[in-house]
C-alpha cells in the first residue's frame, strides 16, 4: 500500500455544512440509491418465516389498490381503528412492523416503485425526520398541498422521539388521508406502542392512537439478513491504516470520531443524506462508547444515511458492536441502537475490502 505521507490529504465530513433548498427537499422524496432499483420480485422471503411472503402478497395488493385508482381512508379517524393481521379496506394505510434487517425498507421501497413506475401515479417516500424537516422548512399547511397530491407517502423509519413529533405528525396524516393519500410506514414498533420509554407516552395517548388508526399492520418476522451466514464485523483497523485506506481511496473522507461528533451536533440530521453525497468511503478514527442518547441518536441517522446509499466504513478505535453503552442499549432507543450497529457492521465488512 502507499504510504499516506505519500498522497494527497484526503477530504473530511466536517468540512461539509450542506444547505438544501425546500424544493429540493420536497423533490428529493424518493428511495435512497441502495434500494432505487428493488421490487416485490427481488425481494426473497425466508421460507422459515411466512410472515415475510405474506407481507409481500398484501403490500402488493395494497400497491394494486392504489394504482387502480382505490381513494385514501377518508374517515380514518373512526373507521380505520387498528387491527392487527386482519384486511381492513377502510384503513388507509399499512404499517411494516418486525426487527432490524428483515427487508421492511425494501418492501417499502418497493410498494413505492409500484405506485410510481409501474402504475404511473405520483408517490413520496422519505424517512420520518425528512418529513418532519419538511414542515418545519415549508410550514405546515405548505407542506401539507406539496403531499397531498400523492397517491401514496411512505414513511421509513416511523418512531416518535418527543411528544411535538407525535402531535405533528399525526395531524398531519389525518389531513393528508383526508385528502385521499394513502400511506405505509416502517418500524420495530407497533403504532401503538410509539414512544415508549422515552418520553411521558400516556400523556399523549389520544395522538399516539389517533396515527395506529390510520394503519393496518403487516408483520414481517426475521432474523437481520445482514449477518445470515455472515462472520462477525471485522475488527477495526489501527488508525495509521485507516489514514492510508482514505488517502488511497478517491473520494473517501478521513474525520477524527471526536471531530465527526460535533461537525453531527451543528448540522441538521436531515441534512446527513446531503453531506455524505458523492462520498465514497468514510474514515473514522478513534471511534470510542457512546454513552449520551443526544449523540447515539445523530449517530444512528448518520448510520442510516450512510447505509441508504452504500458508502462503507473504515473505523478505528472501539469495534461498532461497542460503539453504544450496555445502558443506552437497555433504554427506549434501544432498536434503533441495534439497528446503527447491524447496518454499520454491514458497512465496515464492505469498507474491509477498500484495504490492498
Amino acid at each position: 500500500m502507499t504510504a499516506a505521507a505519500d498522497l494527497a490529504a484526503p477530504a473530511r465530513l466536517v468540512d461539509r455544512d450542506p444547505r438544501v433548498r425546500p424544493e429540493q427537499l420536497v423533490a428529493e422524496l424518493v428511495p435512497p440509491p441502495r434500494f432505487g432499483d428493488v421490487r416485490f420480485s427481488t425481494y426473497v422471503p425466508d421460507p422459515a418465516q411466512p410472515t415475510q411472503a405474506q407481507a409481500v402478497e398484501r403490500l402488493g395488493a395494497f400497491g394494486q389498490e392504489i394504482t387502480a385508482g382505490g381513494g385514501g381512508g377518508g374517515g380514518g379517524g373512526l373507521l380505520g381503528m387498528f387491527r392487527r393481521g386482519r384486511s381492513a379496506p377502510q384503513s388507509p394505510g399499512r404499517y411494516l412492523d418486525g426487527g432490524f434487517g428483515v427487508g421492511k425498507t425494501h418492501l417499502l421501497s418497493s410498494l413505492f416503485h409500484q405506485v410510481s413506475t409501474e402504475g404511473g401515479r405520483p408517490a413520496a417516500y422519505g424517512t420520518f425526520v425528512e418529513y418532519t424537516n419538511l414542515v418545519g422548512a415549508l410550514g405546515f399547511r405548505p407542506a401539507v398541498d406539496a403531499l397531498g397530491g400523492n397517491a401514496l407517502v411512505c414513511i421509513d423509519e416511523f418512531e416518535l422521539d418527543d411528544p411535538g413529533d407525535t402531535v405533528l405528525m399525526s395531524r398531519l396524516m389525518r389531513e393528508l388521508v383526508d385528502r385521499g393519500v394513502r400511506l405505509a410506514a416502517t418500524s420495530n414498533t407497533l403504532p401503538d406502542a410509539l414512544g415508549e420509554g422515552r418520553f411521558a407516552a400516556q400523556d399523549f395517548q389520544r395522538e399516539i392512537q389517533a396515527l395506529a388508526s390510520q394503519f393496518e399492520v403487516l408483520r414481517v418476522d426475521g432474523e437481520d439478513y445482514r449477518h445470515r451466514g455472515l462472520p462477525a464485523a471485522p475488527q477495526p483497523l489501527p488508525s495509521g491504516a485507516v489514514a492510508e485506506v482514505a488517502a488511497a481511496q478517491p473520494g473517501a473522507t478521513l474525520d477524527s470520531f471526536t471531530g465527526l461528533l460535533e461537525h453531527l451536533s451543528r448540522v441538521h440530521p436531515s441534512r446527513y443524506g446531503a453531506m455524505v453525497e458523492g462520498v465514497t468511503a468514510v474514515c473514522v478514527q478513534d471511534v470510542t462508547t457512546v454513552a449520551d442518547d443526544v449523540v447515539g441518536l445523530r449517530l444512528v441517522v448518520l448510520a442510516d444515511r450512510l447505509y441508504d446509499r452504500d458508502i462503507p466504513v473504515v473505523p478505528s478505535g472501539e469495534p461498532f458492536d461497542r460503539l453504544f453503552t450496555e445502558a443506552l442499549l437497555r433504554g427506549g432507543y434501544r432498536k434503533k441502537y441495534l439497528r446503527a450497529v447491524s447496518r454499520l457492521s454491514a458497512l465496515a465488512r464492505e469498507g474491509a475490502s477498500l484495504r490492498r
